[in-house]
């Protein structure tokens, strides 16, 4: 089922009140550029619903000069609640012999059309709003980590960013993932 008019309307008012609540996040921006970024990519929609729908919070956090993009991410105080008990991607889901999750970040950021932090992105996002002081996020882990079985996720603890690994296969109910969206 695609978005109808009233979902787009009540999605773009949520977006307004964050994005005039949380200035410090986007100083120097103006919110008439969202609403015609995402008219001029209407496809971005349905991603940025996702995000919402899942607990995330969606809200700007920059601007690429290059491409003129906005960049959306999720600013939730905690892991989004609606991506939480996922074990990393489909191999370490496969793996699992016994009490699998239901999905894995990686599929179900694919599916959303987001796309999962990295650390820079992560720590960056911190910056502007401390943020899983009781949740954790899994983020997008270097390959070589990844062959050995392993996956990367941060969280916030003493005022400080850690970066932890666990096993791709582990999955827990305080640990999600946040994402990315350019439009």
């Amino acid at each position: 089922m695609g978005l109808t008019p009233a979902h787009i309307g009540a999605l773009l008012a949520t977006l307004k009140a964050r994005f005039g609540q949380n200035m410090h996040r986007h100083p120097g921006m103006d919110w008439a550029w969202v609403p015609s970024r995402l008219e001029a990519r209407p496809a971005q929609w349905a991603p940025l619903h996702a995000m919402e729908n899942t607990g995330g919070e969606p809200d700007v956090v920059g601007w690429d000069q290059q491409t003129g993009e906005l960049i959306f991410c999720d600013c939730s105080p905690e892991s989004p609640a609606g991506r939480r008990s996922l074990c990393y991607d489909r191999e370490a889901l496969e793996s699992r012999k016994d009490n699998r999750p239901e999905n894995c970040v990686i599929d179900m950021a694919s599916a959303m059309g987001i796309t999962l932090l990295t650390e820079a992105e992560y720590r960056d996002l911190q910056r502007l709003d401390p943020l899983d002081a009781k949740t954790s996020s899994w983020i997008g882990t270097p390959a070589d980590i990844r062959q050995l079985g392993g996956a990367l996720f941060c969280d916030r603890r003493y005022n400080t960013v850690f970066t932890y690994h666990n096993g791709a296969q582990s999955y827990y109910a305080a640990r999600g993932f946040r994402g990315s969206l350019r439009v």
